[in-house]
């Protein structure tokens, strides 16, 4: 496959670089600028160097379009798109960037034909509202967890709106040109690499043990834990496997409390059960998501453990502290003080 990935210099956009390499797929980044600090994180800089950027804006079209035409693109993943305080802070520039530029995105592949086989984009769990909006049948609901798919969408930010129009324009496309696209939707997406965003705590808390610098994580009650090369892989999966139409699916990884994370990251790191602390704000995103969808459309996806995920990540970044690579620039920014509602993903 000739991959062009936009915003592919972010967290999962590293980790499916690196899938897509060990495949000896060609990769390009269509991104704003070149920064490879992640890539080098978790590949070695001879594969680095293999990948390919593109300056460009995402809502760009003619410069989108162009590069699709010039590097015989086959496959597109779309990720660039901004988060949630930022589009909370400026709402139309939000829009701009997640709403238009997923627009240009299609635009692209339908202005290129059949020479792009297949979009996959990176939608959101925070389409979904907080989990008081799905009462179970017990509570005298009738919502049945896991929730599917396709129950309502109530988000509770502009992101989240964002990201359903995103849904809604994919669905429209399908209709109206036949473009099939794929829309995936992750939770607190952890591993190497992951610096930024409320959910990026459980990763900084990892790397703060191996310091031995106590961490607290702002947030507690339950969330679903995804390990970003399962999350990396299924992206990559979904590019391949045969599939028509236009929907968006749920991610599901370990599904547990703060709790129960801490005491896993405690039985692989013993020093966390006294430098790692945890909030008490349930993140206000339903966190019990079914992956029946996906799995029924697209073939059983990789799902690794908690423990083991988080043993990974340990092994990266010790072996990333030997190399004297292991950046602490994250965990010495200023850190925002715990919060009362949480509604970032």
């Amino acid at each position: 496959m000739r991959v062009l990935i936009t915003g592919g210099y972010g967290f999962i956009g590293a980790w499916i670089i690196r899938n897509l390499l060990a495949r000896s797929d060609q990769v390009w980044v269509y991104d704003l600028k070149e920064d490879r600090r992640r890539l080098r994180l978790i590949l070695p800089e001879e594969k680095v160097m293999q990948v390919t950027f593109v300056p460009g804006d995402v809502t760009d079209l003619p410069a989108l379009s162009a590069a699709i035409t010039k590097y015989g693109i086959t496959h597109i993943i779309h990720l660039a798109g901004l988060q949630v305080p930022t589009c909370r802070a400026d709402p139309i520039l939000g829009a701009k960037v997640n709403v238009l530029g997923t627009l240009a995105a299609f635009e692209a592949v339908k202005a290129a034909g059949t020479q792009v086989q297949r979009l996959v984009y990176a939608s959101s769990a925070a389409v979904f509202g907080a989990p008081d909006k799905y009462p179970q049948p017990g509570d005298g609901g009738m919502f049945d967890w896991p929730l599917g798919d396709d129950v309502p969408l109530v988000p509770s930010t502009h992101y989240g709106v964002f990201k359903c129009s995103n849904e809604g324009n994919a669905r429209i496309y399908f209709q109206d040109n036949g473009i099939s696209s794929i829309g995936l939707r992750p939770w607190t997406v952890y591993g190497v690499g992951r610096d930024l965003g409320m959910t990026s705590e459980p990763t900084k808390a990892i790397k703060s043990v191996l310091l031995g610098r106590p961490y607290h994580i702002n947030f507690g009650g339950w969330t679903d834990f995804q390990y970003v090369d399962d999350v990396a892989k299924t992206f990559v999966l979904c590019l391949e496997r045969p599939y028509t139409g236009a929907k968006s699916y749920n991610l599901r990884g370990a599904v547990v409390t703060l709790a129960d994370f801490h005491a896993v990251l405690s039985r692989v790191l013993p020093e966390a059960g006294q430098l790692v602390t945890f909030g008490t704000t349930q993140i206000a995103i339903a966190y019990d998501l079914s992956d029946a969808g996906l799995e029924r459309d697209l073939g059983a996806m990789p799902e690794t453990s908690l423990e083991d995920g988080i043993r990974e990540t340990v092994t990266i970044f010790r072996q990333l502290q030997a190399e004297c690579r292991l950046d602490t620039a994250d965990l010495d920014a200023p850190k925002p003080p715990p919060v009362t509602v949480v509604d970032e993903v």
